[in-house]
């Protein structure tokens, strides 16, 4: 299941997205609600985890706003607050499932997994592509041309996101919390280096760069010029 966490809790989110992809799901992490917003705009989720408690844009308001715009995405809140009509309010607001902090991680993987079998079937991307670069996750296996290339776990984790993401901006800050796990900014040049390692071996030798900086904003990965 491809996942969106939306938790503020530096060590929460840590926690819950560790276990989450050790259990074999990919997963995306967003720090406040207007974030996690625009993340799910862009589709293609099985499941939110959505905390009740958000700075900016809180998470009832976050669910209301996407089931008012026709997403049927399965959610589940997380929150300390575990009243009755606290729990009614989330179910009113959209929620499928509501799990009182502090909890038991394996109670929270079944209750995600539930939710994505509720959902019914559903075709999980496992391969992806920009122009004629192409990776399979399933394999491990990243192509150009048709010529294999070798990748190093952080690169292949590292283009795996800019894949999920391509055509999008993508942020310093994102790829320091969905590739390293950090959410904090280490003060090092660990993104630069890793950008220039990955871009040499999928772009070097080919006619047209598909891996661009994005001058003060990030990094994109796009066939567009």
């Amino acid at each position: 299941m491809r996942i969106l966490v939306v938790e503020d809790d530096a060590d929460a989110a840590t926690f819950v997205v560790k276990g989450l992809r050790e259990a074999g799901h990919a997963v995306d992490h967003a720090l406040d609600g207007d974030t996690g917003k625009n993340m799910a705009e862009s589709g293609g989720y099985d499941a939110y985890v959505i905390d009740r408690m958000l700075p900016g844009l809180d998470g009832l308001s976050m669910l209301e706003q996407r089931r008012e715009e026709g997403d049927e995405t399965p959610a589940l809140f997380l929150s300390a607050l575990g009243e009755v009509d606290d729990r009614v309010a989330g179910l009113q607001a959209g929620g499928d499932d509501y799990l009182v902090k502090p909890y038991a991680f394996s109670e929270l993987i079944a209750r995600v997994e539930a939710l994505g079998r509720r959902r019914g079937p559903q075709n999980i991307q496992t391969k992806f592509s920009v122009a004629d670069l192409e990776m399979d996750i399933l394999s491990r296996t990243v192509r150009r041309g048709g010529r294999k290339i070798d990748l190093q776990p952080r690169e292949f984790r590292l283009l795996e996101y800019l894949l999920r993401h391509s055509g999008q901006v993508v942020t310093r800050t994102m790829l320091l919390e969905n590739v390293w796990e950090y959410h904090f900014d280490p003060q090092t040049n660990v993104i630069d280096v890793h950008i220039s390692r990955l871009r040499s071996k999928i772009d070097k030798g080919f006619d047209k760069p598909l891996l661009k900086t994005v001058r003060g904003a990030g990094y994109t990965l796009t066939d567009e010029d």
